[in-house]
């Protein structure tokens, strides 16, 4: 019989009240509708871009915005005197062009002190003429930088057969939406209206408006598309009139086509700022119907803070939001809550529009979800994965209501499955690692192959909705991560900050599938963990763990979405009693903030690895209370197995 102060001294109590108050605090930022969506902040490019593009569009002056978007700017200054790609990063020369561009473009002075040492730092890292391909774009749009500079992208090969190596179709969704409207910008070359007159000529060093990119290791690549460059420059008034129309009609149409409503194309920022260039330099002046729906959409993107600043989004988060912190709430019990997002998600599954991805797949049938409120053309499996798994949970209480919509979700997942047996993002087999070789592409985010994290995703839809072990698609999808697995035990997150992200994503799959957790595959990963495991008690991973030259962990500061990360994974692998897995749950109790959630300033999204990071505002607040109420229910329970595949 228990004594009254052992029922006191419940070593639980704590963690049923860190989970109460942070179901409350998630409770309380759902919307009316019943959906979740938060904050999903980049770094000083997109923001700037926006400032740029107002002035790009010669629109009318909105000194109070150009005021709130300025105080952003300054306020995320590295203590480098640049501007970085995330929380505490380096130096980076690309965004701090942009931003010392757009800061000078609302009237800072440029010998303010914060000007002036941006600057100097710039110059010493070789000036404007050392920034990306896409920034040297925005720069020769203003006649602030040159053309020659820039690799040549003919708008020509928007008509390109599918068979021609360089093609659009062989392109990712993002780089596909991002590029079709800036062909019909190379290939007209307007010049921004810019009505102050603004250029920074004194970000140039002598000579370095000469684009020069080196591959390591692939002198042939670099010598053949060099040639070829040069060879397009030379022949750029070649091309027959008739069949640069008919091109730039043809990029006109993809637009038009994939226009979005007032989500925009591809409902990503830098996609919608290109077609709203293009229409500008096209003569189809604010009213034109496109247009303005283009110019719509940007405005949505735009966040207002508390505190007065003001910044653009890289796009919006809803789908995701709300499917994962549904899994939070049913976890903590908060059934009613999810539901009500799981009915919010239902009809945003895209089943009439065969997008992009039916290039590949012409014989698949529409049914998965998008990232955004709207983007038909571009539904994604990690989405798709998530919602599918959230509903399939919600099945014991509420019966067949998502049967259908889960059916034709895992159909839809199952056939944009790749060759190699992994799965990707938004396409199947875009594997054309050679186009990443292009001078365009110096960002190196091309393409859209499979992924750890994505392909775990699946796998784990899969298992917990009953596809059999031995079935050929889930062999071979379980054979690609075990390929996939690096030495030292981790996988490679994507779209996450990232082998910690990667590997919690395996260890759900793992299990959701079966795998015994004394298989090898989950001890050398189990190990790896444990391993990383900050001294007090949390874990960290910097952005920096995506260089290419990475030999071993990249410590950073403990976090509340990569410790809850580590935790899921942990328990996920059958160690929920682990010391390790004690301590972080401690320190998720120790760092809960008084309004039941938890803070982060450090980005653990993935944009592009090693050129664009995310913070997602969500991530501290359902990742934490996710592993906390993982956590308690094993604990509680009479099982030690984690029954679902997230």
């Amino acid at each position: 019989m228990l004594e009254v102060e052992d029922i006191a001294t419940d070593p639980l109590d704590g963690i049923d009240a860190a989970i109460g108050r942070a179901t409350e605090a998630l409770a309380r930022a759902q919307q009316p509708d019943g959906h979740w969506v938060f904050e999903l902040e980049a770094d000083a490019t997109i923001p700037a871009e926006y400032i740029l593009l107002r002035h790009y569009l010669g629109e009318p002056d909105d000194l109070a915005l150009e005021a709130a978007i300025g105080r952003y700017l300054r306020r995320i200054q590295g203590t480098h005197g640049g501007w970085p790609l995330y929380h505490d990063g380096a130096f980076d020369v690309s965004a701090t062009v942009k931003a010392y561009y757009a800061l000078k473009m609302i009237g800072d002075d440029i010998d303010a002190p914060h000007m002036a040492r941006a600057r100097a730092e710039l110059l010493k890292r070789g000036g404007a003429g050392a920034a990306n391909v896409f920034t040297r774009i925005q720069l020769a749009l203003f006649g602030a930088g040159k053309w020659s500079a820039i690799p040549e992208m003919p708008v020509e090969l928007m008509l390109a057969p599918k068979g021609f190596p360089i093609n659009l179709s062989r392109m990712s969704y993002w780089a596909r939406t991002v590029i079709v409207p800036l062909l019909v910008l190379a290939a007209l070359r307007p010049v921004a209206k810019n009505p102050r007159g603004v250029l920074v000529d004194e970000l140039y060093t002598p000579g370095r408006h000469v684009l020069k990119r080196a591959l390591p290791g692939k002198w042939a690549w670099e010598t053949g598309f060099g040639a070829l460059d040069t060879l397009l420059k030379r022949g750029r008034w070649m091309w027959p009139k008739a069949l640069r129309a008919k091109a730039i009609q043809a990029c006109v149409d993809f637009v038009g086509e994939r226009i979005n409503g007032t989500d925009g194309l591809g409902a990503i920022y830098p996609a919608i700022a290109n077609s709203v260039m293009m229409y500008d330099a096209l003569g189809h002046g604010p009213a034109h119907p496109e247009r303005a729906l283009a110019r719509e959409a940007i405005e949505k993107l735009l966040v207002h803070r508390e505190d007065g600043d003001v910044y653009c989004q890289p796009c919006v988060s809803p789908v995701w939001d709300t499917a994962l912190a549904a899994h939070a709430m049913l976890e903590a019990g908060d059934e009613a809550a999810a539901e009500r997002g799981l009915d919010w998600l239902k009809p945003r599954q895209i089943l009439d529009v065969k997008g992009d991805w039916a290039e590949q797949k012409p014989d698949v049938r529409p049914g998965g979800w998008a990232f955004q409120y709207g983007n038909d053309h571009y539904p994604d499996l990690d989405d798709t994965a998530v919602v599918v798994m959230a509903m399939d949970r919600a099945r014991p209480k509420l019966g067949d209501r998502y049967d259908a919509a889960i059916a034709r979700g895992v159909e839809w997942n199952l056939g944009l499955q790749s060759a190699d047996g992994g799965y990707a993002a938004f396409d199947a087999d875009n594997t054309h690692f050679y186009l990443n070789d292009i001078p365009f592409a110096d960002h190196g985010a091309l393409l859209d192959p499979p992924t750890a994290d994505v392909t775990a995703r699946v796998v784990s839809m899969l298992a917990q909705v009953g596809e059999p072990l031995d079935s050929p698609r889930m062999v071979a999808a379980l054979d690609w991560l075990k390929r996939d697995q690096h030495a030292e035990g981790s996988w490679w997150g994507r779209w996450g900050v990232n082998y910690i992200y990667g590997t919690w994503s395996v260890l759900c799959a793992l299990n959701a599938a079966g795998i015994d957790p004394a298989n090898g595959m989950i001890r050398r990963a189990v190990r790896w963990l444990i391993s990383i495991q900050n001294s007090d008690g949390g874990w960290g991973e910097s952005c920096d763990s995506y260089a290419l030259d990475r030999k071993a962990h990249q410590p950073a500061p403990s976090i509340a979405s990569q410790t809850a990360w580590a935790l899921l994974g942990l328990m996920a692998a059958g160690e929920v009693d682990h010391p390790a897995v004690v301590r972080g749950i401690a320190w998720l109790e120790r760092h809960q903030a008084e309004d039941g959630l938890w803070g982060q300033e450090h980005y653990s999204g993935g944009g592009f690895p090693r050129v664009f990071y995310l913070r997602y505002h969500g991530y501290p607040k359902y990742f934490p209370l996710w592993a906390l109420a993982r956590y308690r229910n094993l604990k509680r329970g009479n099982a030690r197995r984690v029954e679902y595949g997230m």
